[in-house]
């Protein structure tokens, strides 16, 4: 006997919300959210008051993006407001390749 599958209401909702997800993510990955970029929570203080708070993680999420340049040994991360474009703050460090 052949067992037919069902696509219920709820695995419907289920799949409808995972996909949104996904889509959400795949576009955060390419408008380059700060989120993607592999940021910690620690450095996500946005407004500079040594606090990080649940706002600004979730800013990462949607309000703020993260660009890398690297220049020989080092490299840095611009941090900018999504819809302005106006920097927030560059963090930059010194990347020392191992010897080979």
């Amino acid at each position: 006997m052949l067992l037919k599958g069902r696509l219920t209401p709820r695995r419907k909702l289920l799949l409808g919300i995972l996909a949104v997800l996904l889509l959400a993510v795949g576009w955060a990955g390419w408008a380059g959210m700060a989120v993607t970029r592999g940021v910690n929570t620690t450095d996500m203080d946005w407004n500079e008051d040594g606090e990080v708070s649940r706002g600004e993680i979730a800013q990462a999420f949607y309000a703020v993006t993260a660009s890398r340049e690297q220049e020989g040994v080092r490299e840095c991360t611009t941090f900018r407001w999504y819809r302005t474009g106006e920097a927030i703050r560059v963090d930059c460090k010194t990347v020392f390749e191992p010897a080979q």
